[in-house]
């Protein structure tokens, strides 16, 4: 004979049945909260003054680049403007130079207007020897004078042909002009002044050629 099973019974009073409660939260002491906060705010400080001093190094830096820039620039322009004072120094230097000069031989010139076209005359003559005739041009008022200074020169040089001394109008005083058959001398303050001219220009350019090429190699 089977059993029979039991009956479950309602019996039980679920309102008087203890529900355990929830374990309490994890709680963090206030003073850690504290020194975090400030490790926190250190840390945070530490990194803005780094990041602080690397913009300012940058930026220092930067200045410095700049500066050194503007001063090699300025550098350069001071070293050019000395070099062309330098230069313009030298030009007026010999261009006063070559006023006195000029002023000079003008002032010698008028007192002595024979000199230059003597030593002219003495220089030809003595290589003149199988010229059939030599011509002098001078300024008519000293022609008379240089007639009697070739004449002489003549006797002393050996030159045997004809002598011809010529006034001139159009020739200054102190200057002249030599004319033989296949040749001629001309003594033409003019010109001279214009050679020492060139001359001077072709010395300051090559100065200032001089002055480039030693920058340029620095």
């Amino acid at each position: 004979m089977m059993a029979q099973p039991a009956r479950f019974t309602f019996d039980l009073d679920l309102g008087q049945r203890t529900i355990p409660s929830a374990p309490p939260a994890p709680t963090v002491p206030e003073e850690l909260v504290a020194q975090l906060v400030a490790q926190a705010r250190e840390d945070a400080y530490a990194e803005g003054l780094a990041a602080g001093e690397r913009n300012a190094a940058s930026m220092a830096a930067q200045t410095l680049a700049a500066a050194a820039g503007t001063l090699a620039t300025q550098t350069a322009e001071m070293v050019a403007a000395l070099d062309d004072a330098s230069l313009a120094a030298k030009r007026e230097a010999i261009e006063m130079a070559a006023s006195i000069g000029r002023k000079l031989a003008l002032h010698l010139l008028a007192r002595h207007p024979t000199v230059e076209l003597e030593a002219l005359i003495a220089e030809c003559m003595q290589s003149l020897g199988g010229v059939p005739h030599l011509v002098v041009r001078c300024n008519p008022a000293i022609a008379d004078e240089i007639r009697d200074i070739a004449t002489a020169h003549m006797h002393t040089s050996g030159f045997s042909g004809r002598l011809i001394v010529m006034g001139d109008p159009d020739v200054r005083l102190g200057d002249g002009k030599l004319e033989w058959v296949d040749g001629g001398l001309v003594r033409d303050i003019g010109e001279i002044s214009k050679d020492i001219d060139r001359k001077i220009m072709a010395f300051l350019a090559a100065a200032r050629g001089r002055d480039n090429q030693q920058e340029s190699g620095h």
